[in-house]
């Protein structure tokens, strides 16, 4: 049994963020709820646990609170935020509303340069986000660590093996954060390093047979990375038992059907059904302007469009979807902890109670980067490991306002010119995600000698590691000039072309 990193969940927008840190330096890491009993803890190979930060206060009635038996576990455990604050707590230190709130950058001055801290000295940069904090603390515990806002930043306890830091070691933002991880992982845990993607490919595999048994799964399969990598797990996992089924929604990419097909029913040898639903996505979507009214209604259409198909295919009781963890976190929909609903993703918040399938979803706790790496593995092609992400609801959700034919026809043809350019400007893996959007006003422009009223396309290009947060791409000028010119002289009914600069966040990477 593999070494485990188990991470109690206390509602973290970043708990599966730590759990991504901990697999980075090859240690197994498995994010569990915050209530797991010691008894289901007990049953893993386990190496230490973290607990995440959380929106809660730890004094507050209701607040979610682990098992205090964690700490007879003897293995050490990590708080970070409010699982510090937990931790702390539960060993008799004193937590309260701090006297000045800390979000963001601030300095840590170190007190102690061991154990958890090791390796790392002078004063640091690291990311705080919260408003309570240790406000005593019993002589069974040692300050390592303090910011001008926060005297007991670092902790650690004498009798118990348990450290607490105030700030978040597991993004970006706190520089010193790897140095942390490295040292509870490899130091204090004793953790040997040698869990690989090949390890989670065993796993996954095993857990689809079980749930799966002798039936059928279908896999919705639309060419994008996510399901691509799906599909190649399960065929690995349970071989002809597998049957993908493509929906052609009519909100696709030029050339995307004929694509599909090509690559997985010839070069892959799957066994792919292709439902032609255009007609009926388009007819639903007419005059829908809403976009989470077109999510959820692209999400209920994708549905009918499997189990129209499955009727014809005996013994299907599963359905399998690329759902990524990013996916899981915006659509408010995180197991046992929801969190702020910032928009529906088909594959999530559209789905119906009764589905007819149960759900396998073996992507879910993973991040972009992690699938890609896992398509590598499976022995996927570059070019459709490396391909940018493509949204479920397709080209709907770039379409701001009416879903018309006309309106497609002119965002296909703008989003074609949009990679090739890139790619032909050796930018297409230096980018995250490139997207042309279609505005919902025009713009007076001059083509020839007449006045025009047209269109106007908005594009974006975004570099992330995670798709949580993104930065837009400094694309050279010349290069969105080449865009722009031959937008403009290429699609008809477009007479303007408009950059996006906005962050993720405020901004989401998709304009809906």
């Amino acid at each position: 049994m593999e070494e485990t990193i188990a991470i109690l969940d206390f509602g973290s927008q970043y708990g599966q963020l730590i759990a991504r840190r901990v697999r980075e330096h090859n240690v197994y890491s498995e994010l569990c709820r915050h209530d797991i009993s010691v008894a289901e803890l007990s049953k893993k190979n386990l190496k230490g646990i973290i607990l995440s930060g959380g929106p809660a206060s730890v004094y507050a009635e209701g607040a979610p609170r682990c098992d205090p038996e964690l700490f007879k576990l003897n293995v050490p455990v990590l708080g970070i935020c409010y699982g510090m604050q937990m931790g702390c707590e539960l060993l008799g230190a004193e937590i309260g509303m701090a006297q000045s709130r800390e979000y963001g950058s601030t300095k840590l001055q170190l007190l102690k340069t061991d154990s958890l801290l090791a390796h790392i000295s002078g004063e640091k940069v690291v990311w705080m986000s919260h408003g309570d904090q240790v406000t005593e603390l019993s002589d069974d515990f040692v300050a390592m660590g303090t910011t001008p806002t926060c005297p007991f930043a670092v902790v650690r306890h004498k009798k118990v093996d348990f450290f607490g830091v105030q700030f978040h070691p597991e993004v970006t933002h706190t520089p010193c954060g790897t140095q942390i991880f490295q040292n509870f992982l490899y130091d204090i845990c004793q953790c040997k390093g040698d869990w690989q993607m090949g390890s989670f490919v065993e796993q996954a595999c095993e857990n689809i047979r079980k749930q799966a048994g002798k039936a059928n799964v279908i896999c919705g399969l639309s060419g994008g990375v996510d399901s691509s990598v799906v599909a190649a797990l399960l065929q690995r996992a349970i071989g002809e038992q597998l049957i993908c089924i493509f929906v052609d929604n009519g909100l696709l990419r030029k050339g995307e059907r004929d694509n599909v097909e090509t690559t997985f029913r010839d070069h892959f040898q799957l066994d792919l059904r292709v439902v032609d639903w255009s007609e009926r996505f388009l007819n639903r979507l007419a005059g829908v302007t809403d976009p989470q009214q077109k999510r959820i209604i692209i999400g209920h259409e994708f549905i009918e469009a499997f189990v129209s198909a499955a009727d014809r295919i005996g013994d299907a009781k599963f359905l399998a979807q690329g759902t990524l963890y990013p996916d899981v976190i915006e659509s408010g929909q995180k197991d046992g902890n929801p969190a702020a609903n910032i928009k529906l993703h088909h594959n999530v918040g559209g789905l119906p109670e009764k589905l007819g399938f149960e759900l396998i979803e073996p992507l879910r706790n993973l991040f972009k980067d992690e699938v890609r790496v896992l398509g590598e593995h499976l022995g996927l092609p570059e070019n459709l490991v490396w391909r940018h992400p493509f949204p479920g609801p397709g080209l709907a959700v770039r379409i701001i306002g009416d879903i018309t034919p006309d309106r497609l026809t002119v965002l296909r043809d703008a989003d074609e010119i949009l990679i090739e350019e890139i790619t032909a400007a050796g930018l297409y893996r230096k980018i995250g995600q490139a997207l042309a959007v279609l505005l919902p006003i025009n713009s007076v422009g001059v083509m020839g000698d007449d006045r025009s009223y047209e269109n106007v396309i908005a594009l974006r290009a975004v570099e992330t590691k995670d798709f949580m947060t993104a930065d837009w791409v400094h694309i050279p000028y010349e290069v969105l000039g080449r865009i722009s010119s031959r937008i403009i002289n290429e699609v008809r009914g477009v007479n303007r072309v408009v950059y996006d600069i906005s962050s993720k966040p405020p901004a989401t990477i998709e304009w809906e």
